[in-house]
This record gives structure tokens, sequence and C-alpha cells, in this order.
């Protein structure tokens, strides 16, 4: 016969010493059940904070109490609290609370227990949004309560279809998504339980545009997410300003008679690096070079971010009709999470005009445009300076063969921002194609002081190029 291992021995000695003690545990009942009272009752009947009633939801266990829009909520009472029969909670009627944030209340009834939420919410009656046809945004002066909306000349302005979000749980009338004549101003009225706001809104033609916003989508709605941002901000931003195709421009649908200033910001995921690629990824462009030439040489200017850095070489103002010569970025959906503030030296140029009135930090010769947590995809087109890469051997052979002048530089001494500037007629051109410059993240930069750099110096260049 086989000995039992003394491995195997150890388990079968541990297997039964625990079935022996279920067994003693059992047994200690004489009629073999349980103390625990486990069929309680743990719902929130009713529950009103001062003199508001709370609508309870029984699925999500969240009690929400709605007070008027300026209410304050800082310390309010716990006026009214009924539970299901034999129930208690860990707050009581009287208890005061700081309702400016939610609450969480235990409710227990025997051996069982339950966590509700408890908040109070304002009753905004707010228009947080205003397109037409999906592609044309309104500009909103909240304190004012009126929208503004800029349309190009030819836009039928009596059957325009509105997009509105308004606050949570607002109605607003009329309704959106459905077609309206704004021939003259319409009135839009948003309520919200104890909450009431009407807004004016006036939409205006425009035949000749002061500045565009450039894309190779057809509308706004083509674009993605960063240059979304980026347009929308010009369209609530600057005056008389639309958004344009490469398409309207090179077919002249649009009348740039009167635009002073046209921007383009490209985004691609993964970047765009060199000429030959930018041709590829950007036809739309490429095809409309000779439009954009003659409005150069016209004395127009332009405002390139990102990868639209590289149209100079294909309108005439690049000396040696070169591209930036270091290019990458990430992708919008994977961002890289900033761990420190992000920043590009400005070095000698600190008294240029697109450097005005910026949040400064520690370092008073960078722009800082996002604190740490930001979100961004460091999408870069640069000018790297050094022999090593075949490029330019210092600033000074750059700007001699290029005929830009350096505004920006990296922590590696490549050139991130520069102009073209003005002369001879021509307009003038301002480029930033810094990895800082960033205007679409998917992480909450309300709160980073930084980070509104990004407008102030994108408007301080539309000003710069508006008075050339």
């Amino acid at each position: 016969m086989k000995k039992i291992s003394s491995k195997f021995a150890h388990y079968l000695y541990m297997v039964l010493a625990v079935v022996a003690v279920a067994f003693a545990t059992t047994a200690c009942s004489d009629d073999n059940t349980s103390d625990l009272q486990l069929t309680g009752d743990c719902t929130v009947k009713s529950l009103a904070l001062d003199q508001y009633e709370g609508t309870v939801d029984l699925a999500s266990r969240t009690v929400t109490v709605r007070v008027p829009e300026t209410y304050n909520t800082n310390e309010m009472s716990l006026a009214k609290l009924e539970l299901s029969e034999g129930a208690t909670a860990d707050l009581a009627v009287g208890d005061k609370l700081n309702m400016s944030v939610a609450h969480s209340m235990r409710v227990s009834n025997g051996d069982v227990f339950l966590d509700w939420t408890v908040k109070a919410i304002r009753d905004e009656a707010k228009i947080l949004s205003f397109k037409l046809n999906g592609t044309y945004v309104g500009s909103i002066d909240e304190a004012a309560k009126t929208i503004s909306v800029f349309v190009p000349g030819g836009v039928d302005v009596t059957k325009l279809v509105p997009n509105i979000t308004v606050s949570e749980n607002a109605t607003v009338t009329p309704q959106s998504n459905m077609p309206l004549d704004f021939t003259n101003p319409v009135q839009f009225t948003v309520e919200n339980n104890t909450a009431k706001a009407t807004y004016t809104v006036t939409v205006k033609s425009i035949d000749k545009p002061t500045m565009v916003f450039v894309g190779t989508a057809n509308d706004v709605t083509g674009l993605n997410a960063e240059e979304a941002d980026a347009c929308q901000w010009m369209l609530q931003n600057v005056q008389n300003s639309l958004y344009v195709s490469f398409a309207d421009i090179q077919n002249g649908s649009v009348d740039l008679s009167e635009c002073k200033v046209i921007w383009w910001h490209y985004h691609k995921d993964g970047g765009v690096d060199g000429k030959k690629a930018f041709e590829k990824a950007a036809p739309e462009a490429v095809y409309a070079a000779a439009k954009l030439r003659d409005y150069y040489n016209a004395g127009g200017s332009f405002l390139l971010t990102r990868y639209a850095t590289n149209l100079p070489a294909f309108i005439g103002a690049v000396k040696n009709d070169a591209c930036p010569n270091n290019c990458w970025g990430g992708n919008e959906d994977s961002p890289e999470i900033t761990n420190a503030p992000w920043s590009f030296f400005m070095k000698d140029n600190s008294n240029h005009a697109i450097y005005k009135n910026l949040v400064q930090g520690d370092d008073a010769n960078c722009v800082y445009t996002c604190e740490a947590g930001y979100g961004i995809t460091n999408s870069t087109a640069q000018w790297h300076i050094g022999a090593d890469r075949g490029g330019y051997a210092d600033n000074n052979v750059w700007a001699s063969e290029t005929g830009g002048k350096a505004l920006g530089f990296g922590g590696d001494g490549a050139i991130v921002v520069w102009e073209f500037p003005a002369n001879a007629g021509k307009g003038g051109i301002i480029c930033i194609g810094s990895g800082c410059y960033d205007w679409h993240t998917t992480v909450n930069a309300s709160s980073d002081r930084y980070h509104k750099n990004v407008e102030t110096m994108t408007m301080n260049a539309i000003n710069y190029l508006m008075n050339k």
C-alpha cells in the first residue's frame, strides 16, 4: 500500500478542520436559524430641505431638492425626513447641512443598510450654446441676455434651424430643431421650475467677413474636436467672422475683399511631418493655394497654427519654399497627461505684441499654456536648428534662408513660433507650431490658470495681423 505524502496529509488535516468548525458553528443554534435581521426596508419616502421638497429616485437612491437660482445652499436645514417603517438614518430633522455639495445619508433597518445621496440643485435657466443649421455659432452675452449669430450672405434667414442646449432640467420656447424666420430678432424663453430668462437672438448676414477660419471640412460640423474648439472660440469672440472651407475659397463662393485675417488651425492625429506628407494629408489646401497666394500678395494676413504652419511654403511666403523640418503629434483619444506646467521660451521677444497680458509663471522668459494634469497631444511643427539633421546651422542661417523671424523656442533651441513679416504690400503671417499650443483636452481645464494664455495669445496675434 502506498504511503500518504506529508504534504497531502497536511492538506487533508486542514480540510477536515474547516469542516469541523463549520459543523460546530451551525450546531450552536437549536432551531438552526440565524439571528441576523435581513428583511428591513431602507427606503426614503420623503425629504425636505428648508421649505423645498425633494424628489426621491428609488432606482439611483438619490433625493434631489430644487431651489431658486440664487438661493444660498451653504446652510440648509433638514426640515422633513420620512423613512420606511422601522428605519433610521444618520441624519435627523433639524440638522444643518452645507448643500453646496452632495451629502451621503445612511439608512438602516435591522442588519440591513443602504446609502442615499441627497443633493440640492439650483433652478438655472440659461442658454448654454446656440447654433443655426448646426454650423453658425451664436455669441452669447449672458449679462445682456442677447445672442448674435453671423451667417454668410446668401443664406436664407427665413428658414434657419436653431440647435440649442440649455441648463439641466430646463425647457426652451420656441423649441430647438424647428425652422424659424430670423429676418427680425427672435426671443427664446428658458424656464426651469422657479427660474426663467428670455434671450433675444439677432442674425446678421455677412457678405464680406473681416476674418475667416478655414478648414478642409465643408462646414463646422466636419471639424475634429481640436479644430472645432478653436473655430468656435473665434466665432464667439471675433465680430464679423465666419467659417469657410478651402473649397469655398477655391470656387470663389466667399468674398474675401474685406477679410484681413485667415486663420487655419490644422490638427491630424499622429502628426504631419514634411512637405510631401502635408500635400497628401491636406490636398484641399494645396488645391486652393493659388487663390490663397493672390489673397496674400494683395495684403491679406494669415494666422497658421499647428500643422497649418506648412502652408506658407505653398503661397510664396518662404524664401526657400521649405516647411517645418521636425513635426510629430499624439492622438486626441489618448493624450499625454502633463506632470508639470508646459511652456516655451520667448528669449528676446517678450515685448512682441502676441505676448501681451499673459499670465506669468515662475520663469518670466516663458509662455505657459497649461498646468500639471492637462491632457495634451503635444502636436508639434517646429524648425530644428542644427546641422545634425541636415537643416540650419543656427538661427541666423534659418532666418536668411527662409525669410522668417523667430519668436518662440523649445527647450532644445528649436523654433516653435515665428512670423513672416508683412512687406512689399504682402500680408503678415504668424505661425505657432509649439506642442504647448492646444485648444481641446479630454480633462477639465476650467481651473487651469495658464490655459487662458492660449486664447490671449491668439487674440493678440489676430489684433496684430488686423493692424498690419
